[in-house]
This record gives C-alpha cells, sequence and structure tokens, in this order.
C-alpha cells in the first residue's frame, strides 16, 4: 500500500463495528465474523494485552457469565479478573475503549491493517515438528492456541494456553525446554563452570573449554536476554586465577567463588568474593582449619553456613568429607558425622530440605557412576540411605541440580558412555523421583558440566540450563518453566492408582475431571479431589494412603518426642552448669573486690613509706651540710689552738732563757 493510498484510507475513517473489527483483526484476535481466530500477537505489554482481551470478549461475547477458572493457571485467572471486572458495560462502549487503547499503544495500526497477516505464535520446542491447527475456544469464551508436536512418528496433543509476555513468544510451553531469544556476545563454550542468580541476572564465571581453564565473568540480563562481560577491575585480591569445577554462590548482594581446579596448585580451599558494585574479585579471609583444595565438590548454602562434600583434590584422590563454613564468624570447622557416609566421589549433585536435610544424589568415581541417593541430617549429622520411589534414576555424574520448593529438579550428566536425555523432578518429602520431560538426540541438555539456575519471568518460577559437553562444548540457553502438575505428579505416583484415576493424568481423554487446591500458609497443596466414576476404590486408596501417612506422622512424633527429651536433658545440664559457673563467678567476684582492698592498703602504705623516705632523704642532706660546718669548725678550731699553743711556747721560752742570761724582758721583746 502507497503512503497516498494508506492516507486516503486512514481519512475514510472506517465507522464502527467494522472499525472494531479491523483492529481486532490487526491484534490479532480475529475479530469478524468473516476472519478466523488467529490468536493474540506478542506486541503489548501484559496490563494492555489483558485489558485488549478483556474489551475484545465484552464487545464479542458480552458480560462475563461463565465460572471463575478453578484450575491452578495465573494466567486464565487474570483473564476472567479483567474481564468479569468489565461488569455490564455496553458493547458499543467496549469496541470504542478497544480502539482508542489500540491507537495509545500502537498509533500507526490504522495505516498497515491491511498488510497485517496475524499469525500464531508457537515456541520451537527440541526435536519435535509442530503443526499449527486453527485457534479453538475453550467453552469460557477464551479463545487457546493447540500445538500438536510430533514425536516419534505419533502425535501427542498437548494445549498451550496464550501467554502475554515480551522475550519468550506469545505462547508458554510448560515442562519443555525452549531456547529464549538471545542477543549480545555468547561467552565461549565451556563445562564446569558456575552460575549463579542476582536481581534477575545470570552470572557465568570460569569453566573448562578445550582442556584450558577460563577466567571471564559473563552476565545474562534475563529481562531482555543479552548477554554482556562483566568488566573486572584491579583490586586489593587482584585477578583471579583461571578455575574450573568451582561452586558460585549468590550471597549479601555478592558472588562466592568457591573451591576448584586451578593451574595454581594450592593447599587448602580458596573463596574468592566478586563484589557487585565494585566489580572487584578479593580473597574471603577466613579462620580455623581449612579444608584441602578440590574441585567437583558440592557446595550449598544452609542459611548462613556453607556445607561442602567431596570432590576430587589436586592430586586425583576422590574425597567424601563434610566440611562447614560459617559465613557470619568466617570459621572453618571439619564436621564428625555417624552412619555410612557417601563413598568418595565428585560431580555429584546436593541440595538442602526444610534446612534440616543435605542430600547428595549421584556422582562418579574413577572407574563407575552412582545413582544413589544419601541423606544427612543436619542436626544429629546422622547419614542415612532412604529408598528412592518412582522412576529411578539412571547413574549419571555432571548433572546439575536446582530446588524449588519440595521438588529438586535433576538435569544432564552422563554414565562416561552417553549424556542423559531426561529432565528429572524429586519430591524431597517424599523421595519419590518423576520424569518431567525428555530430549532427543545429542543436545546441549544432555551434557556434562552445564549449569542450572533458578529465577522467574513473568511471574513465574523458570529453570535456566547453560552449556555442558556432550562431545563439543556448548554455549547454548535453555529455559524450562515447571508446571504445577510436574511438581505434584511425584506426589501423586507415591501410591498405585487405578486407571480411571491415572488416565486424569493425560490432558487428552474425554472424562470430566475437576482439581481442587487448597493452599496452606506455606502455598503447599494440601488436597487432590478429583472427580470421577471409581470413586470408592479412590477412597481405599486415599483410606490406605492416609493410615500410611498416619503411621509415619507417628513414627515421626516419637522420633521427635525422643530428641525433645535428649533436648530437655541437656537444657537441665546446661542450666545447672550455668548455675555452677555463676556461683563460681560469685566466689571470684568476691575474692576480686577482696584483692582489690588490700591492694589500696598496701597502695596506702607505700605512698606513707615514700613521705618518710622523702623526708629522710631531706634530713640526710641537712645532716650532710652539718657535717661540713663541723669539720670546718673542728679545722678552725684546730688551727687556732694550735697558734696559741705556738705562742706561748714562744713567749716562755724568751723570758727564762732572758732571765739566765741577765738581759731584761723589755730587751728581749725588743729584739
Amino acid at each position: 500500500m502507497t503512503a497516498v493510498a494508506a492516507m486516503a484510507r486512514g481519512g475514510s475513517s472506517l465507522a464502527y463495528p467494522e472499525r472494531f473489527y479491523a483492529a481486532a483483526s490487526y491484534v490479532g484476535f480475529g475479530g469478524s465474523p468473516t476472519s478466523a481466530a488467529k490468536g493474540v500477537a506478542s506486541k503489548f505489554s501484559n496490563d494492555a494485552a489483558l485489558l485488549l482481551y478483556a474489551l475484545y470478549q465484552q464487545a464479542t461475547v458480552g458480560p462475563c457469565n461463565t465460572p471463575k477458572p478453578r484450575a491452578w493457571n495465573p494466567i486464565e485467572h487474570s483473564k476472567w479478573t479483567s474481564w468479569n471486572g468489565l461488569g455490564n458495560m455496553a458493547s458499543t462502549e467496549a469496541m470504542r475503549l478497544f480502539v482508542k487503547i489500540l491507537e495509545e499503544e500502537d498509533p500507526g495500526w490504522y495505516s498497515r491493517v491491511a498488510d497485517f497477516v496475524a499469525e500464531p505464535v508457537i515456541d520451537v520446542e527440541m526435536n519435535r515438528k509442530p503443526e499449527v491447527v486453527a485457534a479453538s475456544d475453550n467453552g469460557n469464551g477464551i479463545v487457546e492456541s493447540k500445538t500438536i508436536p510430533t514425536e516419534n512418528g505419533s502425535l501427542s496433543e498437548t494445549q498451550d494456553k496464550d501467554v502475554v509476555s515480551d522475550g519468550l513468544g506469545a505462547v508458554s510451553v510448560y515442562d519443555q525446554w525452549v531456547s529464549p531469544p538471545i542477543s549480545g556476545t555468547r561467552p565461549k563454550s565451556r563445562y564446569e563452570h558456575g552460575a549463579a542468580v542476582i536481581d534477575d541476572k545470570m552470572y557465568v564465571f570460569g569453566g573448562n573449554h578445550n582442556g584450558r581453564y577460563l577466567s571471564d565473568l559473563q552476565v545474562l540480563n534475563m529481562r531482555s536476554w543479552t548477554w554482556s562481560r562483566v568488566e573486572v577491575q584491579a583490586g586489593t585480591g587482584g585477578t583471579t586465577i583461571p578455575c574450573a569445577g568451582h561452586s558460585l554462590i549468590p550471597w549479601d548482594g555478592k558472588l562466592l567463588s568457591v573451591a576448584g581446579h586451578t593451574k595454581d596448585l594450592s593447599e587448602t580451599l580458596q573463596v574468592k568474593v566478586f563484589d557487585l558494585q565494585t566489580c572487584t574479585w578479593s580473597t574471603l579471609k577466613t579462620y580455623g582449619k581449612p579444608p584441602v583444595s578440590r574441585g567437583g565438590q558440592s557446595v550449598t548454602l544452609v542459611g548462613m553456613t556453607l556445607v561442602i562434600f567431596g570432590g576430587q583434590d589436586a592430586n586425583r584422590s576422590l574425597l567424601n568429607d563434610l566440611h562447614i563454613l560459617d559465613l557470619e564468624t568466617m570459621t572453618w570447622d571439619e564436621m564428625e558425622t555417624v552412619g555410612v557416609s557417601p563413598s568418595p566421589r565428585s560431580d555429584h549433585a546436593a541440595a538442602v530440605h526444610a534446612d534440616r536435610y543435605l542430600l547428595i544424589f549421584g556422582g562418579g568415581s574413577h572407574a563407575t557412576c552412582f545413582n544413589d541417593l544419601h541423606v544427612l541430617n543436619l542436626q544429629t549429622m546422622e547419614w542415612s540411605r532412604p529408598t528412592q520411589q518412582g522412576e529411578i534414576p539412571s547413574p549419571r555424574a555432571g548433572h546439575a541440580g536446582v530446588t524449588l520448593g519440595e521438588s529438586w529438579f535433576i538435569v544432564g550428566g552422563g554414565d562416561n558412555k552417553s549424556g542423559v536425555s531426561e529432565t528429572l523432578c524429586l519430591n524431597m518429602a517424599t523421595l519419590v523421583w518423576s520424569v518431567v520431560t525428555t530430549v532427543q538426540g545429542r543436545v546441549p541438555l544432555a551434557s556434562e558440566g552445564s549449569s542450572l539456575v533458578l529465577s522467574s519471568y513473568g511471574g513465574e518460577d523458570i529453570l535456566v540450563s547453560f552449556g555442558g559437553y556432550n562431545g563439543r562444548y556448548n554455549n547454548e540457553v535453555h529455559v524450562l518453566k515447571p508446571s504445577h502438575k510436574s511438581t505434584l505428579q511425584s506426589k501423586m505416583m507415591e501410591t498405585p492408582v487405578p486407571d480411571s484415576v491415572s488416565a486424569v493424568q493425560n490432558f487428552t481423554n474425554a472424562r470430566d475431571v475437576g482439581s481442587d487446591f487448597e493452599t496452606g500458609q506455606e502455598g503447599k497443596i494440601r488436597e487432590i479431589v478429583m472427580d470421577n466414576n471409581d470413586a470408592e476404590p479412590k477412597t481405599t486408596k486415599i483410606e490406605e494412603t492416609n493410615d500410611r501417612l498416619l503411621a509415619a506422622l507417628r513414627a515421626e512424633k516419637e522420633e521427635l518426642d525422643l530428641l525433645l527429651s535428649k533436648e530437655k536433658m541437656q537444657t537441665l545440664n546446661l542450666k545447672q552448669e550455668l548455675t555452677e559457673a555463676e556461683n563460681l563467678t560469685t566466689d571470684m567476684y568476691k575474692e576480686l573486690q577482696s584483692v582489690r582492698g588490700q591492694l589500696l592498703a598496701e597502695q596506702s602504705r607505700c605512698f606513707k613509706l615514700e613521705v618518710d623516705v622523702a623526708e629522710l632523704r631531706q634530713k640526710l642532706q641537712t645532716m650532710e651540710t652539718l657535717q661540713k660546718e663541723l669539720e670546718i669548725l673542728q679545722r678552725q678550731k684546730a688551727a687556732s689552738e694550735q697558734a696559741a699553743l705556738d705562742a706561748r711556747q714562744r713567749q716562755g721560752s724568751g723570758g727564762v732563757w732572758g732571765w739566765l742570761a741577765g738581759s731584761p724582758p723589755n730587751e728581749n721583746g725588743g729584739a
């Protein structure tokens, strides 16, 4: 269409309802009586798209008379709420508001309406050939698009609800891996790297590429799905050493890189800290005796404590020791455990349940891989090996795991022969395994050494997988939206169910099934009510299940009572020790006060002695002066006496001889 024709058409200004139908067709609703339903295009914000949907339903169907959706689906609830909120708005008013909102969101829509062709948008599923069929009405006035993927030569029908979102497309596929549209410079392909999520950003650090350790830090913005490289600044800790087989833990808005294999061999395990504000690396200063250096270990954050288990040291010796690092005191401690510990291993997966139980799954030695499950009670530090139920996984190592509520998702791994293709889910409360989905062929998801993180997108939880090695190094990003069906499936598999009940899990059956979910304070689903014709066998199964659960709860109660008694006894002992310590402290305080009194008396006595000494010194000085004066007087006296004696002698001797000689005294005296 030329610009002149567009202007002429714009000036013609279609009247209602034709203008509304043209706008609906442009948006993708296919609102005219002669057009086919097309599905909503993903070019509006969530709020605008929901409002457009509600106005379209109000204009074409009328006020919302459909019951509120019973299934736990936030999208369908949002649609119903938006439509029901319009009340008894007139159809013509709904049409005008629809066009007005479209003009505000896309002012140039009218000039492009003739050239616009609305096409249903579907997610590309791995190793599937989707066939698109016409959109259908689900009986509630809500249009759904159907995708029929071809798998193994047969058609398995799944229904995908319309989801208005940015980046992941207009159709949300649950329990299937999809590839989001990635922009930016992709990181180098790698495996055995570390990944962590902070503020909707996935940080990827280090890894192994062609036997070379990496030290770059990459970030994927999961709002725009854009890769970028973090420019690390030189800090006090310098640049970090290239490593692989480490663990990347988000903590206090920072990234902790724990352990890992490096070319620069170190005897003890190192913890590096990356500050996202200053973009600098530093070495965490710790106290106590750190573990030996290692890689392929598991690191689990439990509250303010890091729990490190197993791995392989620099001499390729496998480990099964357990260490903790208190992030408040930064102190290492090697834990002594009871029970049978897992065999030495590396490249296993670990998770924590209810801040009390540490779960270790799989891993490998130099010759074999494991599929065993071990549980450590972090309060009693006792190992156990419970019985696994459901679809028991095959042996594997190098897999990745992440927890979501009571569900532990496991992806990838290998057994030294091939990669593992299924994505597993373990209900950590019942220890029941289930398969979420399976990929076909040598794809990045069937790799060893990939990473798996939990994030959110559009208000829903998503699993994000990156990298790995399956004969070639990968740098692909895949996303899976877990449904509540996948997290509940392991609970439903805990006991055998009759065919009529198991058929509920198949979405292609024609049976009328309703599900009521009652959510408690912690969001846990307490009850599943399923309407079917075989209620009596189901009631029996439920009663049997309840009996088993009651017995298990009683056993657990007895165990808790025993632990409580032990805790009370320990508390009583501690109180006694505390009382003794307080008494001892009181006695020591009294003794201290007595010593202080004695010290004050001694200080006073010393002061008096110092005064006496000063006076004596002064008297001594006076005595010395008097002594000197006395000596002078004595010398003077001696001199006077000597002079007087000499004078008398001279006088006496002159008078006698003169008298004898007949000389008169006057003459001798004159002579």
